[in-house]
């Protein structure tokens, strides 16, 4: 492997370079340097990214007589004139502003440019923003962006995210996740995995944008509802070190590490980036089952004459708790009050751990312990080169490959005409039972009063590999920036599900029981739900746009063509005797016969995408845009008839737009627009209880929605040193069309609410810090039939530091804490989809509460 690496890097050191040289540093006014500002050269691509001492260097073929311009949020941007005629140096001084919007975004768009100039809705993170957020799951992150509502019950990972107007299960489903321009996953719903599970963020990202609108499907994976982008930290000439140890509530320990900087010597123009953490957690809600597990990512970067080749790469070894809805309080849908007289927190449990039984194919092990296992990661490569001052390349293509299980404890027996929770005469009159008696693990008699839940835990093997290349042409003539471009992906994932009954006491972490005569160890089903598939998609898009850029006016216009194919594998199942116990219901387990059904789909479709701003004046633009988009239904949605043939495989249609106004001056800087978004045909997906076991099966039904709405976000130092800013959506949304269930049209969304705010008051100034936030979601409801409804409820975060000065003047350590739910507020995310319109508001309530109160203390070293 040394020697593969020693002629890697010889290789691509072979490259000369006789571009002109533009360097310099960018400091504020009392000559303080400032990190990740954005230094570009107006009018081309060329530009580079300040490291922790301020400086930056750029390569480029541009000579004469030039423009350059300094940007950071918080700051008044800067242009200098400049004549270039070999090594150049300027450097940039510049004034304190609240101003956001001058910030040079990079997503899906072509050239760099600011919100400004940009007729979407973006908003940027940088990584010091970032660092006030709790990031241990992307539902934290994402609930302070304009649009975006999400779930934080499930704990680190399978975030559910719901962008504004669009109906959804949850998850990713119309807004990938990507990283450095690449998506985490190319094709969603090929076996349901969030995108999140396959990526953590870390210390290494530079930067966060999300790009709402239906613009973002013209480029790359293409998107209907916009793009989560994460931007990577790259080396430079000056090293970069950054090192973090965390200590938090129910034993959370986790260590970053970011290193950056040059290999060889002065002038090999080689730099590198290496990040990386480890974790172990008993929490956020202790089950006795831990999250523990390690991440690396890195790149190689060498900037060529013309250009850059970068190399990054990922390495996943991780395993998280994930936690859904369980039996709350009736009436209040509070934490209930356990059989022991304490307050339930979870009904997971380490004791359904250990289980295992006989199958047609030997021995099944559950793999719950590990919940959600991934291991694996990518390899990429991205390279970008300038033919001349015009035309340009930018190329990027992935490999990756993940072994991924997704384990979870569900949130009840699915048992039909069993309650939620029950006392153990009401357990045994559910099941048609008339002897028996209950006892622990260890041999003890139950307490007669204490009553019993039966629950079920879902085993998912989701194995996934991928290989996705994005390819960009861009040329630069007069007013006209043209880009054509082509995505292509194949990716291949399986699905195998077990589905296991077991019986245990109503207590936090409760102890498994047995029914003499019934059960095994606790065990009540084996493999009464047992599913097996394979999926592969192909899709291959093409994409071509105009940046129209005039001296107020601004245009975007693009189309993309796309199709879309999959095979999809499933394999027939029946039920084997494989024991015998004496006991009836173990006697048989469900299970393959390794006969398949096959079958092969395919759709394609067009999107078509307009939006215009004009620059009112320096401070204030308005825009809109206009787009036709499509998405394709997930596969595993796709059915077989009674002669194997598979369903019919379309296209959903989405027609939105979007005007709005862009302002921002001095200490001030704000949003304001109107949308609207028309979803057609689509293929909604629900998991619900099969009533004829305790197995889940996949409803799919075809409906359409609309939605309308109205959108702000601002930023305003009132103070020196104090900010407030702050979020607020208002939607109107309904279903128009349902298939399957037509009492539910003019109902509104299920899981979306009306309103949506986030409020955050930061200060910032000479070493302490400090970000208070206070987000809500209003109300919704769990249910397609609009029966149960969930209250809205708000979450504070809180967030100190302090940075000391240690050793040199670059040389520093933060203290920081940090709380998440500060408040401890009570609040439901959902109520239970797998019961769906079934659910109840009886003695018991099925829901997912929040996640408590948790609190950390960190140091973050930088020198």
């Amino acid at each position: 492997m040394k020697k593969y690496i020693k002629v890697f890097l010889l290789l691509i050191g072979t490259y000369s370079y006789s571009q002109s040289t533009v360097k310099g540093t960018v400091t504020d006014e009392q000559n303080n340097p400032i990190p990740s500002a954005n230094v570009v050269i107006v009018g081309t691509n060329d530009g580079a990214t300040t490291d922790i001492d301020g400086n930056f260097t750029i390569k480029t073929a541009k000579t004469g007589a030039q423009k350059i311009k300094g940007v950071f949020i918080g700051f008044f941007p800067q242009t200098k004139s400049i004549t270039i005629s070999g090594d150049v140096t300027v450097n940039f001084s510049l004034k304190e502003s609240i101003e956001s919007l001058d910030e040079v975004v990079l997503t899906v768009s072509s050239s760099k440019r600011s919100q400004k100039e940009t007729p979407l809705s973006i908003t940027s993170l940088s990584a010091k923003d970032l660092t006030k957020l709790n990031t241990s799951s992307q539902a934290n992150i994402l609930r302070s962006i304009p649009g975006i509502t999400t779930e934080n019950g499930g704990g680190e990972v399978a975030s559910n995210v719901f962008v504004r107007g669009l109906p959804s299960g949850g998850q990713f489903q119309f807004n990938p996740l990507q990283i450095d321009g690449m998506p985490v996953l190319a094709t969603f719903g090929l076996n349901s995995s969030a995108h999140d599970v396959y990526f953590r963020t870390d210390i290494g990202i530079k930067s966060l944008e999300f790009v709402r609108g239906g613009s973002s499907v013209l480029y790359g994976v293409g998107s209907v509802a916009g793009i989560i982008n994460y931007t990577s930290v790259t080396g430079s000439e000056t090293p970069k070190n950054i090192l973090k140890l965390e200590l938090g509530t129910n034993s959370r320990y986790k260590a970053d590490f970011l290193t950056s900087g040059q290999l060889g010597g002065k002038d090999s123009k080689l730099f590198y980036a290496l990040t990386g953490f480890y974790r172990y957690d008993e929490g956020p809600i202790k089950t006795g089952l831990p999250t523990e597990g390690y991440q690396l990512r890195g790149n190689i970067k060498k900037e060529t004459e013309k250009g850059s080749i970068t190399f990054s790469g990922q390495f996943i070894d991780d395993q998280v708790q994930f936690f859904l809805p369980y039996p709350l309080e009736g009436g209040t849908r509070n934490r209930p009050t356990g059989n022991d007289g304490n307050e339930i927190l979870t009904l997971q449990t380490v004791a359904a751990s250990n289980f295992s039984y006989k199958t047609p194919n030997g021995m099944y092990t559950s793999p719950i312990r590990d919940g959600v296992s991934t291991k694996g990661g990518y390899f990429m490569t991205n390279f970008v080169h300038n033919f001349n001052d015009n035309l340009k390349i930018d190329a990027k293509i992935r490999k990756s490959k993940y072994e991924h299980q997704f384990n979870l404890f569900l949130d009840g027996s699915g048992v039909s005409g069993a309650k939620a929770v029950e006392t153990q005469q009401e357990y045994k009159d559910a099941r048609g039972l008339t002897t028996g008696n209950f006892t622990l693990q260890n041999g003890t008699a139950l307490d007669p009063n204490a009553r019993l839940f039966e629950n079920r835990i879902l085993d998912r093997n989701r194995p996934l590999s991928e290989l996705v290349s994005d390819i960009k042409l861009s040329y630069k003539t007069g007013i006209h920036t043209l880009t054509g471009g082509t995505f292509m992906s194949r990716s291949e994932a399986g699905d195998f599900n077990v589905t296991t009954s077991y019986l245990s006491e109503y207590s936090n972490r409760p102890d498994l029981v047995n029914l003499s005569g019934y059960t095994v160890n606790g065990i009540t089903n084996r493999g009464v739900g047992y599913t097996n598939r394979n999926i592969s998609s192909n899709k291959l898009a093409f994409f071509f746009a105009d940046e129209i850029k005039l001296d107020r006016w601004n245009f975007d216009i693009g189309i993309r063509h796309e199709t879309a194919s999959g095979n999809i594998e499933n394999e027939k199942t029946k039920s084997y005797t494989v024991d015998n116990t004496g006991i009836s219901n173990l006697d048989n387990v469900v299970w393959g016969t390794g006969s398949f059904q096959t079958g092969h789909v395919s759709a394609n479709d067009f999107a078509v995408a307009l939006a215009a701003l004009y620059k009112v004046n320096d401070n204030a633009s308005v825009y809109g845009n206009f787009s036709r988009g499509y998405f394709f239904p997930e596969l595993r949605s796709v059915k077989f008839d009674a002669f194997d043939n598979p369903s019919s495989y379309t296209s959903e249609k989405i027609v939105q737009g979007e005007a709005g106004l862009k302002y921002g001056k001095g200490s001030f800087s704000g949003t304001l627009a109107a949308f609207m978004l028309n979803l057609s045909d689509r293929r909604a997906i629900e998991f619900i209880n099969d009533p004829n076991s305790a197995a889940l099966i996949e409803k799919v039904d075809k409906q359409s929605t609309k939605s309308y709405g109205l959108e702000t976000t601002w930023n305003w130092r009132f103070i020196e040193g104090f900010t407030f800013n702050g979020t607020f959506t208002y939607q109107k949304h309904e279903v128009t069309k349902s298939e399957k269930t037509p009492a539910i049209v003019g109902n509104k969304l299920v899981r979306q609410p009306n309103v949506m705010s986030k409020l955050g008051l930061s200060y910032d100034k000479a070493n302490f810090d400090a970000n208070l936030d206070y987000s809500y979601a209003g109300d919704k409801f769990a249910n397609e039939a609009n029966t149960i409804k969930l209250e809205g409820f708000g979450i504070v975060d809180l967030n100190l530091g302090y940075t000391f000065n240690i050793g040199q003047s670059d040389e520093t350590l933060r203290l920081g804490l940090q709380s998440f739910n500060l408040l401890n507020s009570d609040g439901i995310t959902e109520g239970s989809p797998r019961i769906g319109n079934n659910q109840t508001e009886e003695e018991f309530f099925v829901g997912r509460p929040i996640i408590p109160r948790t609190a950390l203390v960190n140091l973050t070293f930088s020198f």
